[in-house]
Formats: structure tokens, C-alpha cells, sequence
């Protein structure tokens, strides 16, 4: 989305997040030292987390052949769009709602304000794709898989349709230097900008999670409302828990999504129709809470695979085996042991180099199946001792 008001006239002020500012006064919007130091610290740890995370997220993906399924290339996708837009738009964005003045010239305005609707297009239509996956694969489990030429294709729409609809942004975007500072700032009429926030926010959030309500509403109750026909296999049971962990995950994310975006939107309703709320005297402040709060939504998603996910969880221990705290050394340690689970070397070969292409990936699949029935009797473990490690693999 483009900075809220941050349209200029042609007279003796210019307004900045919603606030007015003399030409002749560079320091009127420069906050306590105490309260810049809260917001770098939040404002590094989105960055950190979300770059580190969500190139993990990518690694595990595509460096292990067992991760490459259609739903994780779609979080790659979505991994990629997170990291697009706390790289190429966080850091600028955040320097000039602190220090009201842009300091990065008028390439970085065009492209840091086309980054941010480009990329959260993607997320939202990316969240639509993995929903529309899941939703035929448990309603209708006897149709094929979407295969992957088909997911690369959705992809590719994906970031065309985003393109396009950020693309006024790299137009029209443009800068403009007063006494007090530079202002990085959209050249079309107010109405025209109140128009597109509105495009916006039916696009990229309204009809997108009225659209996964529905979808998840309809795969929460085939999952958990029904009941199969007959008695139950242990297998049937182990696919149905393993694709309600999967929709749950999912769920999950597209939840912090809407809480994190939601107050971003409500605050152009807010200002669009009643423009005294930006002359409020601590407006600055909320704007930053606000913008910082929706750009943590791209760190929120490594962190919600690791923790509802066991594949994830041991390619982020195996990422970061480095980590010298504790409990990193006990996972670590577990890691090691769990390798004498791995079946003789001939069937090793079979399930490990042969299919997979590398034994992390033969790793990643026991553990996976061992943590799945660490809350179970001794039956459970007995079960997968006797098995094929297929059985139980997760849906993910």
C-alpha cells in the first residue's frame, strides 16, 4: 500500500503520515531516543527473522527431494513474497515514518511502494491456492494431485496478477525535496489514491479471507465432522490426522495474516474518511505500531511451520546446528541417536538415495513418524518399528 497521506500540495506544508509539517522545522517529528530505540528493535527483529526464516523455509524445501510436494511449493511461494517485502520494503519505509524524510531517492520510493501491495497479492492469492489444493484432496480424494507443472503455471498467474495490480504504484510514485526534508509520495488526485486503497482492500483482503472461511470451513467439516463407512484402518486414521494437522497449520496462518493486516486497513478507513484523526498528536507513533505490526506477518510463518510442523522443526535443528544454547544441543543429540532408527543398508538405500536422493530425507521421515506417536501407547512405536516408513508420512 502507498504511505498514508503522504500526497503533498503545492503550498507551505507538506503532509507526512497524516501529520503537518513546516518546510523550515527538520526535527518536529523526531521522536524520543527511548521510544526509536524500541521501534529498531522490534524493526530488527522482524527483519532478522523474517530473512533467515524464510530462507530456511526455502532450503528445506528444495534441498530435500521427500519436502517437494504441492502444498510447500506453495509456501515457498509464499516464503519468497515474505522475504520480497521485509527486505525491498520494510527498511526504507520504516526510516522515513521515523525520520519523515526519504533519503533513498526516487528509484527506492517507486520500488519500495510496489513491493508492498506486489507481495501481499501474492500471499493472499498463494493462501487461496494452497486452500483450493487442500479442499480437492479431502473432499476429493480419488482425483490426481495437482501436478507440478500445473503448480509452477499458478504460480507465474500469481505474480502476473500481482505485478499488474501494484504496477500505479511504480508509476506514479515520485519524490520531492522541501527545506525540511525529502517526501517520497503518490502523484495522482486523492480521490483516485482513495479508490485504489479500496481495490486494495477487497482484493487483497476482504474477498480473499471471506473465500478461505469458506473453503477451510468446508475441509474442517469433512475432517472433523464426518465419519468413514465401516471400521476404521489405522492407516485411514494416520492420513486423517495427518491432513488436519496440515489444514490446522494453514488455518493458523491465514489467521495471524488477517490480525496483523487488519488494523493497517482499518486505519485507511479511518483517515480516508475522516482526516482529523492524522493531525492526532501521537499519530506517528500508532502509524509505526501499526506498520510494524503488519510487517511481522512475514516473520510469523518459518516460526508456525517449525512449531506445528516435525519435518519443518528438524530442517530448522539441522539449519541451525550451529546454535550453542541448550536446548539446541539436547535436539541436536536426539538427531544423532534417532539415526540408529534408520533401517540396514540395503533398505536404506531403497527408501533413502534411491527415492529421496540423500539420507536427510530418510531422516526427516522417521523422526517425522516417531514424533507423530510420542503421546501414544507402545503399540504405536511397535507399529512403526514393524512398518513401511510411508505409512505415516505427513500430508506436507
Amino acid at each position: 500500500m502507498s504511505f498514508p497521506n503522504a500526497t503533498y500540495t503545492l503550498s507551505t506544508k507538506v503532509n507526512v503520515t497524516g501529520t503537518t509539517r513546516a518546510p523550515g522545522d527538520p526535527n518536529q517529528f523526531l521522536l524520543p531516543w527511548w521510544q526509536q530505540t524500541i521501534f529498531f528493535i522490534a524493526f530488527a527483529g522482524i527483519l532478522l527473522i523474517s530473512a533467515g526464516g524464510n530462507l530456511v523455509v526455502i532450503w528445506i524445501v528444495l534441498a530435500h527431494k521427500r519436502m517437494r510436494t504441492v502444498t510447500n511449493y506453495f509456501l515457498i511461494n509464499l516464503a519468497f513474497a515474505d522475504f520480497l517485502i521485509s527486505q525491498l520494503n520494510l527498511p526504507f519505509t520504516f526510516l522515513y515514518l521515523l525520520y519523515q524524510d526519504w533519503w533513498f531517492g526516487t528509484f527506492f520510493c517507486k520500488l519500495s511502494c510496489f513491493i508492498s501491495p506486489c507481495t501481499i497479492s501474492a500471499s493472499v492469492l498463494t493462501f487461496m491456492a494452497i486452500a483450493v489444493d487442500r479442499y480437492i484432496a479431502i473432499l476429493y480424494p480419488l482425483r490426481p494431485r495437482m501436478p507440478k507443472r500445473h503448480v509452477i503455471v499458478a504460480i507465474i498467474f500469481i505474480w502476473l496478477f500481482s505485478i499488474a495490480l501494484a504496477l500505479p504504484n511504480l508509476i506514479y510514485f515520485e519524490t520531492a525535496t522541501y527545506l525540511a526534508g525529502t517526501v517520497c509520495f503518490i502523484t495522482w488526485p486523492l480521490e483516485t489514491d482513495l479508490a485504489y486503497n479500496y481495490i486494495l482492500l477487497v482484493l487483497n483482503y476482504l474477498l480473499p479471507l471471506l473465500t478461505l472461511v469458506s473453503a477451510y470451513s468446508r475441509v474442517g467439516m469433512e475432517l472433523w465432522g464426518s465419519r468413514a463407512i465401516g471400521e476404521e484402518t489405522s492407516i485411514q486414521t494416520e492420513m486423517v490426522k495427518s491432513k488436519r494437522k496440515v489444514v490446522k497449520m494453514m488455518i493458523v496462518v491465514v489467521l495471524i495474516f488477517g490480525i496483523c493486516w487488519l488494523p493497517m486497513h482499518v486505519y485507511y478507513l479511518l483517515t480516508s474518511h475522516y482526516r482529523s484523526i492524522t493531525e492526532y498528536k501521537y499519530i506517528q507513533q500508532i502509524y509505526i505500531i501499526i506498520y510494524l505490526m503488519a510487517m511481522s506477518n512475514s516473520m510469523y510463518n518459518p516460526i508456525i511451520y517449525g512449531w506445528m510442523n516435525s519435518r519443518f522443526r528438524e530442517g530448522f535443528i539441522h539449519a541451525f546446528c550451529w546454535c550453542p544454547c541448550r536446548r539446541c544441543k539436547r535436539s541436536r543429540t536426539k538427531l544423532r541417536l534417532r539415526r540408529t532408527l534408520f533401517p540396514t543398508a540395503a533398505r536404506a538405500e531403497k527408501y533413502g538415495s534411491d527415492r529421496n536422493g540423500s539420507l536427510m530425507h530418510t531422516l526427516t521421515e522417521y523422526v517425522d513418524t516417531e514424533s507423530s506417536c510420542t503421546r501414544r501407547s507402545n503399540q504405536c512405536h511397535s507399529t512403526l518399528r514393524r512398518g513401511s516408513p510411508r505409512r505415516t508420512e505427513n500430508a506436507l
